[in-house]
């Protein structure tokens, strides 16, 4: 962690007609801050922020987000860079070691992946317990809080054996969500294998049959090794921290995670692409006027807004989705696959781009927009979005994490809050209360 962000300036604030000033802080890129951690001490106020809009809860060095010129980084290296020219496997390792890894590196964390794929066979029972319609987000975080049972070397020093522990996450979490698949579809689970790439693995863990052996499809695996990677960060998110305020509790990284899992879990968040679908669904259902839900969109008086439109910090076209979208043209091509929804889904974005309204709004095609449709042309079901979702954002999290609990500056997470309630009111016994 760089320690040369305070550059001497300070900010000034007068509240109650005094003066205090507060040191400003300033990233590698530009972006500045007030350190008003000594604000209440020295002036009684404290600052209000619903949201978190405007404040940075931490220093980080793993990703940068430019919103409003679309720029997207992890550890300095462009994510377009990444995508193109990156297995999900080296940018795991990227953003849990601080750089990208060398031939021999790469083997050796591949080799880790290898050896911890397999899960406990006493947790495969755990899978027989959930009800048929379990969600599978409910039954991965569970699953992955249940970890910590099974391998405890973290109980004593949590850094000690970290890169264990990182490798093994990303191992089972894989391993784990193609099973859930398998349980909810009924069907015998597959066992990783030792000679697959990752995604390769759990594209067969999730699809191979002994009435039906699955067929690696080299694009299909290409594309989803560039989703998770567009996936693997994405800065102070809800769910990133969920599990950094989770972990300043000294939490283990299995409950942490399995918190940051739960918090994905949210249709404004992971769930997001599952909307786009369900959205695209409803319009062709509806026999396919997309200008009739643009209109409905812009009317302020129909509740109805565009699913995949607009971002909580993206003012500008999001850099992932040109990404996805381009994966998604060569999937859909390589597998003949027509598709209906994708076909809505580019009038949609066409006339929103042109749409004084959504420009002026900024609101633009995010990341979600079409990934849903190339998990659809995967077979991937529905339900399972928000799961790959997770799968992809596991580097991150642990990243986050580790970074969080190494910080010589950590403290607890603990928000304050402005207080609106009733003021001192007097007991009256319960027989007293009209």
């Amino acid at each position: 962690m760089p320690h040369n962000y305070y550059t001497g300036e300070m900010a000034e604030i007068k509240i109650d007609g005094k003066v205090h000033e507060l040191p400003v802080i300033v990233g590698t890129e530009g972006e500045k801050a007030i350190d008003i951690r000594s604000l209440r001490a020295k002036s009684g106020y404290i600052a209000f922020d619903g949201g978190y809009a405007n404040t940075g809860s931490c220093i980080s060095n793993i990703t940068y987000l430019d919103g409003e010129s679309g720029i997207l980084s992890y550890r300095g290296y462009d994510i377009a860079e990444l995508a193109e020219n990156c297995s999900f496997v080296e940018v795991a390792y990227l953003l849990d070691h601080g750089s990208l890894p060398t031939r021999t590196e790469l083997n050796a964390f591949s080799q880790m992946l290898n050896d911890f794929a397999m899960v406990h066979e006493d947790m495969i029972r755990f899978f027989d317990s959930y009800p048929a319609k379990s969600p599978p987000m409910a039954i991965l975080s569970s699953m992955v809080n249940s970890l910590c049972s099974f391998y405890p070397e973290m109980a004593n020093n949590p850094l000690e054996n970290i890169d264990k522990m990182s490798a093994r996450l990303l191992s089972k979490v894989r391993t784990i969500a193609a099973f859930s698949y398998k349980k909810s579809m009924g069907h015998p689970v597959v066992y990783p294998r030792h000679d697959l790439s990752y995604c390769a693995n759990f594209l067969n863990m999730m699809f191979d049959s002994p009435v039906r052996p699955y067929e690696i499809n080299h694009k299909v695996v290409e594309a989803l090794n560039k989703l998770l990677i567009l996936h693997a960060d994405h800065e102070q998110n809800c769910s990133t921290s969920t599990v950094r305020m989770v972990g300043s509790a000294r939490v283990n990284l299995y409950a942490s995670v399995s918190a940051g899992i739960s918090a994905l879990w949210g249709p404004l968040h992971g769930g997001a692409n599952q909307a786009v679908m369900d959205m695209l669904a409803s319009i062709h259902e509806n026999g396919g006027d997309y200008r009739k839900y643009v209109e409905r969109a812009k009317d302020p008086k129909d509740p109805f807004r565009l699913a995949g439109f607009g971002h909580r910090v993206y003012k500008t076209y999001d850099p992932r989705c040109r990404i996805i979208k381009q994966a998604c043209d060569e999937v859909l091509a390589d597998l003949k696959y027509s598709d209906p929804l994708l076909d809505l889904a580019k009038d949609l974005e066409e006339v929103a781009l042109k749409d004084d309204y959504f420009i002026e709004r900024n609101l633009y095609p995010n990341v979600d927009f079409y990934s849903g449709i190339i998990y659809r042309a995967m077979g991937i079901p529905t339900n399972m979005f928000t799961v790959m979702f997770a799968l992809g954002r596991l580097p991150g999290w642990i990243a986050h994490w580790k970074e969080m609990w190494d910080d010589p500056a950590w403290r607890i997470s603990r928000p304050r809050q402005i207080y609106v309630g009733p003021l001192s009111r007097p007991f009256v016994p319960i027989d007293q209360r009209g």
